[in-house]
């Protein structure tokens, strides 16, 4: 089974790439739901965070420290911005690959969709 962000971080695909480092790409959602909506996609396929493990967890602190950084890029740090993993189809996941959204740029309400 092919998966969409395995292939765009292989180049396969093509995507609106604004950070890189050896572990984590970071590009622009192609369907926003906010003014700056970015994800930030491991290199490493791990398919929901069900299925990260010990191993896993400097890449997933590495996800955050990125995003605060790329939040800070896009102006967003001083008027707030939103961090989101979904989990598995109930909690909105639709790309089975580990990706961080990042959103802001406009009030967030809660509780969230």
């Amino acid at each position: 089974m092919s998966c969409l962000f395995c292939e765009i971080v292989s180049g396969e695909i093509k995507a609106d790439v604004i950070f890189e480092t050896p572990e984590i790409m970071v590009i622009r959602d192609i369907r926003p739901r906010a003014p700056t909506h970015l994800l930030l996609i491991p290199k490493k396929h791990i398919a929901t965070i069900n299925d990260a493990d010990s191993q896993d967890e400097q890449l997933l602190g590495r996800m955050i420290l990125t995003a605060k950084n790329m939040a800070k890029i896009e102006q967003l740090s001083e008027q707030g911005y939103r961090l989101v993993f979904n989990v598995n189809s109930g909690g909105g996941q639709e790309v089975y690959h580990i990706h961080l959204h990042l959103l802001g740029g406009r009030q967030m309400t809660w509780p969230p969709g």
